[in-house]
């Protein structure tokens, strides 16, 4: 059925309308359930084609499906290797637009980079190895929990200009979470941290929300601002 689509479009320009309105009745409408299912799967796979591979080749693609399908003939590469070629070929696609996406970001990386520099020449800074930054405010004297814990705290979270994302403390309810089901720069942060202690944490986008970003407020590759109080862990 497939095979009949294909050489119906590439030759659909050189024939009469009569033949075509012949090929339409013969070839193309399904005359039973399993023709019905085939060209509805022949259109979901487009469908997918159009927005993850729109430069597909038409003509080796079908090559390889009958190939694979066809009991008489072999195929030019085994499965594994068909697997492989498609995982490489996604991934390069997906590193060169995350490194377009990147660039796109460059002012936003920027200004993180320089701010965490200036700012950890600041008295009471702390700058650990994998970037992020915290100063003291409260020095609690409680249990430190472990990366499965589950804690309470209260925090207040702004972008580097000061426009507050997200803020436990403005709604008046501390959060309950696990330790490790945070971003990164919180997940290090708290198990440094004693219970009655409140830090501010200056994260780099690689340990916050990364290439993603957050909401409507933080924008891809940001680097963000939290005060952290550790009430207690449960």
């Amino acid at each position: 059925m497939l095979m009949s689509c294909t050489n119906f479009y590439s030759q659909k320009n050189k024939r009469s309308k009569k033949n075509k309105s012949e090929t339409t009745n013969s070839q193309i409408l399904p005359s039973s359930k399993i023709d019905s299912v085939s060209y509805a799967i022949g259109i979901s796979i487009a469908k997918s084609f159009e927005t993850e591979f729109p430069e597909i080749n038409l003509d080796q693609f079908m090559y390889g499906l009958s190939s694979k399908l066809s009991k008489e003939g072999e195929t030019i590469m085994n499965d594994t290797d068909a697997q492989k070629i498609v995982e490489n070929y996604f991934k390069s696609k997906k590193e060169a637009s995350m490194s377009q996406e990147k660039d796109n970001y460059s002012s936003v990386i920027k200004e993180g980079e320089d701010f965490l520099i200036k700012n950890a020449k600041r008295k009471n800074i702390i700058t650990l190895a994998s970037g992020l930054q915290y100063e003291i405010l409260t020095k609690g004297n409680g249990a430190k929990p472990g990366p499965t814990d589950k804690i309470e705290a209260h925090y207040h979270g702004t972008l580097l200009d000061g426009t507050v994302f997200d803020s436990s403390v403005e709604r008046g309810t501390p959060i309950a979470l696990s330790v490790n089901g945070v971003i990164k720069g919180w997940t290090e942060a708290l198990q440094l941290m004693s219970v009655g202690s409140k830090w501010k944490l200056f994260i780099p986008y690689n340990l916050a929300y990364g290439e993603r970003g957050a909401g409507a407020l933080i924008k891809p590759y940001s680097t963000l601002i939290f005060e952290v109080e550790l009430i207690s862990i449960n």
